[in-house]
């Protein structure tokens, strides 16, 4: 017989042995009985009993084994965890670093904005410390005569005064630099309004904003269109402002720009008209806001301020009974104190909700944001830092004061 045929038998027999001797060795288990199998019309609680059963016909483990494996498994737990909880720490700091680079991104471009208004407030007030470090009487007059010379006013100057002479005598203001943090949490204090954020969730919301001619009325009314498309909303915008053919035809071509319909009126017809019609479009196309433009002639002329308050009816008769969800008026920054008479004036016709504040970028008088809440209390809702629709900026009363009161750099000192 061939070698290697004999070797292939002794082999196969030993395997066969070893098999012989394990299967010995093994610990024989008592085989369970059969379950039957539960019918589909069992009654409820069957499929639990025959998932039992089938537990059953498993061999369980001896003992040992199960307490052994949660022993084996807990190191690996611990370092799984550890690991999960390392990730989640450094997902964190970097969201918080983002943030943080977001916000001085934002300060960045607010103190850009405001470098006018900085170089005239702020490069004062710093020239001013500068001259006299300590702080004293003398030094707190001066700071007045600064805020209401930038158009604070002069309510709001005297309020502001009176609380850092309560301080100085507590002694709190120490030196400029406590009297420079002083400054920025009297501002936040003042600006930030308590006030709901804009609520657009009526379906159609109605946006009315008013303002006299030159304000930036209509840009604005552009750039919010912008805005909103931007964020899925269906917008509808109504060519209110019948009285200057010039208005019209700025808003359709913001419409065509952002790719939203526009409802125009003939020239000289009634406002209240045309956003009538506009609103009973908007209900019937399912769209989910409204903005729209008004008259704005000159504040002085008691014409206008009836015929907003006859808006302000027509409105409420084509959202049956209800007004607009947010009244917004225009004012520009460069007019100073006129803008806060200019907010008397359209307070007294209607209900103001917030103020959006446009070319704060090229005034030095954007102090006067500050006179305006205060005597108000009414929330600025947007300011205008430029052309660009990105310019119109959310409002934020820390970050604007922290950009305004900022302590000055050389070139602003210089200036």
């Amino acid at each position: 017989m061939d070698t290697s045929i004999i070797i292939a038998v002794v082999a196969v027999v030993l395997v066969g042995l070893v098999l012989f001797l394990v299967q010995r060795r093994a610990p024989q288990l008592p085989k369970q009985p059969a379950q039957p199998e539960p019918s589909p019309t069992a009654l409820p609680g069957a499929a639990e009993t025959a998932r039992e059963a089938r537990k059953l016909e498993a061999p369980s483990a001896p003992p040992a084994a199960a307490e052994a494996a949660p022993a084996e498994e807990a190191p690996r737990d611990r370092d799984r965890d550890r690991e999960e909880a390392e990730v989640a720490g450094e997902v964190i700091e970097r969201a918080a670093a983002l943030a943080e680079v977001a916000h001085a991104r934002d300060i960045a471009a607010l103190r850009k904005g405001l470098a006018n208004t900085r170089g005239g407030l702020v490069a004062r007030l710093a020239k001013l410390f500068g001259s006299r470090p300590t702080v004293d009487q003398t030094l707190l007059d001066e700071i007045e005569e600064v805020l209401i010379t930038s158009d604070v006013g002069v309510k709001t100057s005297e309020r502001m005064l009176a609380k850092l002479r309560e301080q100085m005598v507590s002694g709190q203001l120490s030196d400029t630099d406590s009297v420079w943090k002083s400054l920025r949490a009297l501002g936040v204090e003042v600006l930030d309004v308590p006030a709901k954020p804009i609520e657009l969730s009526n379906r159609p919301s109605l946006m009315l904003v008013v303002g006299v001619n030159g304000a930036g009325k209509t840009t604005t009314i552009g750039k919010l269109a912008a805005r909103y498309v931007a964020s899925g909303r269906k917008v509808l915008l109504a060519a209110g402002d019948t009285f200057r053919a010039a208005a019209v035809f700025q808003l359709e071509v913001w419409a065509k720009r952002v790719n939203c319909p526009v409802v125009t009126g003939k020239e000289g017809s009634d406002p209240g008209a045309v956003i009538f019609e506009a609103v009973k479009r908007a209900q019937a196309e399912g769209f989910d806001l409204v903005i729209a433009d008004t008259a704005g002639r000159l504040h002085t002329k008691v014409p206008l301020m009836e015929e907003l308050k006859k808006v302000d009816r027509t409105v409420q008769k084509a959202l049956g009974g209800r007004g607009a969800d947010e009244i917004l008026l225009v004012l520009d920054a460069t007019t100073g104190q006129n803008a806060v008479q200019q907010m008397h004036m359209f307070r007294e016709a209607l209900q103001v909700s917030g103020v959006v504040l446009t070319k704060l970028d090229g005034t030095a008088k954007g102090g006067m944001i500050l006179g305006i809440v205060d005597e108000h209390r009414v929330p600025v809702r947007f300011i205008g830092l430029g052309e660009r629709i990105e310019d119109l900026r959310e409002f934020d009363a820390r970050s604007f004061v922290e950009a305004l009161f900022a302590k000055p750099d050389g070139e602003i000192l210089a200036a």
